[in-house]
């Protein structure tokens, strides 16, 4: 059984939810960059290198090439959309936990919090989809040498132009895919890491920093474990030209392991998983601070 503190607050969830998001972007967005660029980069020719051989050329050639700003395009996106995003997912694993208490003090088991988390990543996929759509655009957008979008909001104009909303949307399903399952694993993970290290006789909530980024790092290495593939697809998909897979992900499949084989959808790992501790041990310290601000100045919100 899990222990939690009470009672559960999806309202102030929502708040600390967002500015842990903003520390997740700030810390994590220059190994997204590498990410995308090295799901999205082309196959190469025939006798001919691959345009980066792995995370580590990718980031010397983007700061080389771009300087300290290549790292960081396209976060005017995800920082827009982050602050609400991770509100609303905080606040959906919140309401999740309460819709499964029948008391306000029970304590929830860990399936329990799997499926709280797995709400969150249903509720986050409005804001997240077109989000991400923008965010991989422009990533790989300054990686070709080409300039088709000026920014992050010429971005979204352009995709309404072309294709409405769903061209804005596209990939909606894959962002599904990815997050449900991730956010599950994701809350589940630090919810029971936050518990095994509480000293006995104390309480989680006066965990010390070290113990809560420890907590927070190890479950977005457990988040991304589930997510890479899915997220391989999903920004394969996001970044191909309009009608290159008309059977959606299912075309993204079967092309990325008949020419690359089942190593293709962890595409990336390396980037992921040196970003995921950092950026995800800056959100839920971000969170705990932020709840802790809340609760002393609202105690009864």
């Amino acid at each position: 059984m899990a222990e939690q503190p009470q009672p559960i607050s999806p309202l102030k969830n929502f708040f600390a939810g967002g500015f842990g998001g903003v520390c997740l972007v700030f810390v994590g967005h220059p190994l997204d960059t590498i990410k995308v660029r090295l799901q999205t980069q082309p196959k190469p020719q025939p006798g001919q290198p691959p345009l980066y051989s792995g995370t580590f050329d990718c980031f010397r050639k983007t700061l080389v090439g771009e300087g300290i700003r290549g790292l960081y395009r396209g976060m005017a996106a995800p920082i827009v959309g982050v602050t609400p995003m991770f509100a609303v997912c905080f606040f959906g694993f919140g309401l999740g936990k309460r819709l499964q208490q029948r008391k306000p003090d029970d304590v929830l088991t860990y399936p329990q919090l799997f499926a709280a988390g797995m709400l969150s990543g249903v509720f986050t996929t409005v804001i997240m989809a077109p989000g991400e759509r923008i965010k991989c655009l422009l990533q790989i957008q300054a990686a070709t040498g080409e300039t088709k979008y000026s920014g992050s909001l010429d971005c979204a104009k352009q995709l309404y132009r072309e294709a409405g909303i769903r061209g804005v949307y596209k990939g909606t399903v894959l962002t599904l895919m990815r997050d449900v399952p991730a956010s599950g694993m994701y809350f589940m993970t630090y919810e029971w890491l936050k518990n095994i290290l509480t000293p006995e006789g104390k309480s989680v909530s006066d965990l010390s920093v070290p113990r809560i980024l420890f907590a927070g790092g190890l479950a977005g290495i457990f988040n991304w474990a589930v997510a890479i593939p899915p997220d391989v697809l999903k920004s394969r998909f996001q970044t191909a030209p309009a009608g290159k897979y008309p059977n959606g992900f299912r075309d993204v499949l079967r092309e990325l392991i008949r020419e690359e084989g089942v190593a293709s959808l962890y595409k990336g790992f390396t980037a992921v998983m040196i970003r995921a501790f950092p950026a995800n041990a800056a959100c839920f310290l971000g969170f705990e601070v932020a709840m802790k601000f809340l609760n002393w100045i609202a105690p009864s919100l």
